[in-house]
């Protein structure tokens, strides 16, 4: 998954210092300066943002931060011309850019210490600081912020004049979200207060549960016996082929939530309470409206993909009946749901994993294979798994001047290597948008971002099906399909949970752990269907669904890789393709979701795109169903 940056867009700081040389490839692609066939660099490397912790340019960064915020703060609040004037603004808008792309409200501090934070979620001092910026960073945005609150509120018969000036066409697309924005925002000073509270009524109620859950270690029963893992190794072994393994793992995950669900019972009442109240005081119609406004798109665009899925859980309910038959089982268990199946328990080292997508990149484009050895070379991947690391993946970026880091913990498992090339679609979308937008442009809305990484992760796939003989290739047909039914069913229903979620305790005013339970198993049970046991301990599994924290981003992986599947189709047919979807990689925030898409024959404002796109899924579940029963499988 994309992490988006914690704050207003703020996009680089000064020069980085001490830049990492830069690895290159050969002809072919292979990886020269840190190689797969060398030792790989598999720990983050900060040295670029700062020293280590204690580095003496903090202080000297967060005087430049504040010097250039006040001076423009100073210059313009006081001001109304830009409000009026389409030249004035015009002038304000370079100079806001300039300190976004410059400073930000948090510069390096601010990324150095949230990226250590997730690498040791349990070090007191490490949460001191990241606090301590936070603070710091809160008053410089609060101050800040109303420069685009006013621009935002320019009455609705100017705002043409400023969209179509042609000293504007710059940042209109800018100037675009925050008129689509204005109605639900409240005064400065209601802002400010809003601003101030997410810490302490939402952040640091997700940050505890999540904590919590990063320091827990159990015994688990392995081929040689029974070892200690950490909770996010447990999380990976509850995959594992072997029966014995994946349900101790299963039995120590549950133990697990089971010890926290209460204390998860009143972190997500609360933050359930404070998105209502906000919700409440902007007047918003819907719980989920702000991340659509936020991410872009048009409430009708969701609803019309969200309807369309669900319309066809039917398919995702047959994989899970062929997935049992395919086991032996009348039913899965729960935690069986991604069990691999047939071959495909082989170990892939992480270096056999970069091989792997670095060889399939070079095969769509050189480029995306040049970034990834940039990664490699500079140490901006951590992959492995750690007692207090934050378990999950992710591809973090904040500045134009900063590195973009991948986050991992891989296992040596079949999934890792998938999750290594989704992360790196997200990453190299990053990269290709530092090299074309401005910084106010800078970032993917969700209902893009998950485009890039499902599509790289699908070409992965289908580089291990070329070679496969009938078995393996039923093994990975149903790997895909698992990934397919995850990617778009799953978190469909998830977002259909959180919308009864919201509503019930719209309603209620507070809900129980098994009244939590109860609604998740529902809508889990609505794309699995029968095939799958809601085995006990399951409904506590929404526990550790970082998800439901955020808010309502779920359809976005269903989005993307619908999209995803259109713009595969389109490169399997036309190679050249490939530069047009490096165009839409570029855009950034540029335009929006449907005007991108459009430019690329896309209309996702029809249903039937998405139907399409369904129908593939449909396609792939009968082709390896016909190849089981040709294997007698069934």
């Amino acid at each position: 998954m994309v992490i988006p940056r914690a704050h207003a867009i703020s996009n680089e700081v000064h020069p980085v210092r001490d830049p990492m040389p830069k690895a290159s490839a050969d002809a072919e692609g292979r990886l020269i300066s840190n190689g797969v066939n060398s030792e790989l660099k598999t720990n983050w490397d900060l040295g670029v943002l700062f020293a280590g912790d204690d580095d003496p340019w903090m202080e000297e960064e967060r005087s430049a931060i504040k010097k250039e915020s006040y001076a423009f703060i100073n210059q313009w609040k006081d001001r109304a011309d830009y409000l009026e004037d389409p030249a004035v603004l015009r002038q304000a808008l370079d100079e806001y850019e300039t300190w976004q792309r410059r400073f930000g409200a948090e510069g390096n501090q601010g990324y150095y210490f949230w990226l250590r934070s997730t690498l040791d979620e349990a070090d007191p001092k490490i949460k001191a600081r990241v606090n301590q910026i936070q603070d710091f960073s809160k008053k410089i945005e609060n101050d800040i912020q109303f420069f685009t609150l006013r621009i935002a509120k320019i009455p609705e018969s100017a705002q043409k004049i400023f969209l179509s000036h042609k000293s504007l066409t710059k940042y209109r697309h800018f100037l675009e979200r925050l008129f689509a924005q204005a109605k639900y925002l409240l005064s400065e000073p209601e802002e400010k207060i809003l601003n101030l509270k997410a810490e302490p009524s939402h952040s640091n109620w997700v940050k505890m549960t999540s904590s919590f859950l990063s320091k827990e270690e159990r015994g688990v029963y392995m081929d040689n016996g029974k070892a200690t893992k950490n909770f996010a190794e447990i999380l990976s072994l509850i995959d594992s082929p072997r029966k014995e393994v994946r349900d101790s793992a299963a039995s120590a995950f549950n133990e697990i939530l089971a010890k926290h669900v209460e204390t998860g019972e009143a972190e997500i009442n609360s933050v359930l309470l404070n998105k209502k109240i906000d919700d409440e005081l902007r007047g918003v119609s819907r719980p989920d409206l702000l991340r659509h406004l936020d991410d872009d798109i048009e409430t009708e665009v969701v609803d019309t993909l969200v309807e369309a899925v669900a319309s066809h859980f039917d398919i995702s309910r047959k994989f899970y009946e062929l997935k049992a038959k395919l086991l032996g089982v009348k039913k899965l268990a729960y935690h069986e749901r991604n069990v691999p199946l047939g071959k495909l328990d082989k170990n892939y080292t992480f270096a056999e994993a970069a091989a792997l997508v670095e060889r399939v990149f070079t095969k769509l484009d050189k480029q995306f294979a040049d970034i990834f050895a940039d990664f490699l070379s500079k140490s901006q991947i951590d992959a492995y798994p750690k007692k207090g690391k934050r378990s999950g993946a992710f591809c973090a970026h904040h500045l134009l001047s900063q590195p973009t880091y991948i986050f991992l913990n891989h296992t040596n498992k079949l999934n890792d290597v998938l999750t290594l090339a989704h992360e790196l679609g997200h990453g190299i979308n990053n990269e290709l948008i530092r090299e074309k937008v401005h910084a106010l442009d800078f970032g993917t809305p969700l209902s893009t971002a998950e485009v890039a990484s499902t599509f790289m992760e699908d070409f992965v796939l289908e580089e291990l099906l070329l070679e496969a003989d009938d078995e393996s290739r039923l093994a990975l047909m149903m790997t895909k399909l698992g990934d397919d039914v995850s990617t778009i069913f799953r978190q469909v229903a998830s977002y259909r949970l959180e919308i009864e979620l919201h509503q019930e305790f719209g309603k209620a005013g507070y809900l129980s752990k098994d009244e939590i339970g109860k609604i998740f198993l529902k809508h889990m049970a609505s794309y699995m269907g029968d095939a799958v046991l809601l085995s006990p301990g399951s409904e506590n599994w929404w526990l550790y669904w970082d998800h439901l924290r955020r808010f309502f981003y779920n359809y976005s992986y269903a989005n993307g890789l619908l999209i995803s599947k259109a713009l595969q189709k389109s490169v399997r047919q036309d190679p050249a393709f490939i530069n047009k979807v490096k165009e839409f990689l570029s855009a950034g925030l540029s335009d929006s979701p449907q005007n991108i898409f459009g430019n690329l024959g896309i209309n996702i404002q029809n249903r039937k795109f998405w139907e399409e796109g369904l129908q593939e899924v449909r396609t792939l579940l009968d082709n390896a169903t016909e190849l089981a029963v040709k294997l007698g499988r069934i």
